[in-house]
């Protein structure tokens, strides 16, 4: 296994996407679907997408069954030019998407990894110890993995998505994290969130706005901000982990941090001109 610049752990999934004119409601009714299709899902397998187009060493650790599903998942990465290293699960996750044009989303877990007891492989200690950056996604294996990636001395970056600022289950994360990355659907004030997280020792935080771009805070307390790219929306999932992947790689370039967002904005449009994760799935799926 050769040293990647990124190593990422968390999901790879196996989605069924439904679009909808909206979103159900909580009563029995019948709606009838625009559009349907299915694709990769998984906000890792995501980042490691991005990351292969824009040519920075990356290899992905997820979790996969041995069902057709997982078959399907691996496949289309290996098709895509992801290196990935895929570890023994009972079934593979699944989920249904309920999408509407504007990005409106309710996901269904049809299925989830099953519990990793075993011990940490070498290899994947390894990966971790040489990457320039170590991701770890919100998921029970890149928890179990968390302290590994702290005694390493490496970066660790995280992404906690619609995080509301009082969760539990992403707190571990983010007292870990040297980059933050989050969106503003439950925030009620995304910049002060971003400070406190650079005042408990985050180098930099940075928000995602959907169509107003994105906000963040570095190191000095500065804040920045970039416009989206404007673009013919296919499909919204993808674009906040394609915005990530295109910071990250800027980051790792020597960027600085306002450049980097303009880069992660650039990134974002190409997967939301795309009905999978990114165009590169195009022809693969």
């Amino acid at each position: 296994m050769t040293a990647p610049a990124v190593f990422i752990v968390g999901p790879a999934s196996w989605n069924s996407i439904v679009v909808l004119d909206r979103l159900p409601e909580p009563v029995p009714h019948m709606q009838f679907a625009q559009e349907s299709w299915e694709t990769v899902g998984g906000t890792s397998a995501g980042k490691a997408l991005s990351l292969a187009a824009l040519g920075t060493p990356a290899l992905l650790y997820a979790l996969v069954g041995d069902d057709e599903p997982g078959r399907r998942i691996s496949a289309a990465l290996a098709a895509a030019g992801v290196e990935a290293r895929w570890g023994a699960s009972a079934t593979t996750e699944r989920h249904l998407n309920l999408m509407t044009r504007a990005g409106e989303r309710v996901s269904l877990y049809l299925s989830t990894p099953s519990e990793q007891t075993g011990a940490i492989a070498d290899d994947l200690r390894s990966a971790m110890s040489d990457a320039e950056v170590i991701v770890l996604d919100l998921a029970a294996e890149p928890l179990r993995l968390l302290p590994l990636a702290q005694a390493s001395g490496r970066p660790v970056w995280v992404d906690v998505h619609d995080y509301d600022g009082e969760a539990e289950y992403h707190r571990p994360f983010l007292a870990a994290a040297d980059g933050v990355f989050c969106n503003a659907d439950k925030l009620t004030d995304p910049v002060g969130f971003l400070r406190s997280r650079v005042a408990s020792g985050a180098s930099f935080a940075v928000c995602t706005l959907g169509a107003e771009g994105a906000v963040a805070v570095d190191a000095d307390g500065e804040t920045h901000r970039v416009d989206a790219v404007p673009v013919d929306v296919v499909d919204t999932n993808g674009a906040g982990d394609a915005f990530f992947a295109g910071v990250l790689a800027a980051r790792l370039e020597g960027a600085t941090l306002p450049v980097s967002l303009s880069a992660g904005a650039d990134s974002a449009a190409k997967a939301l001109g795309s009905r999978h994760l990114h165009p590169l799935l195009d022809t693969v799926l």
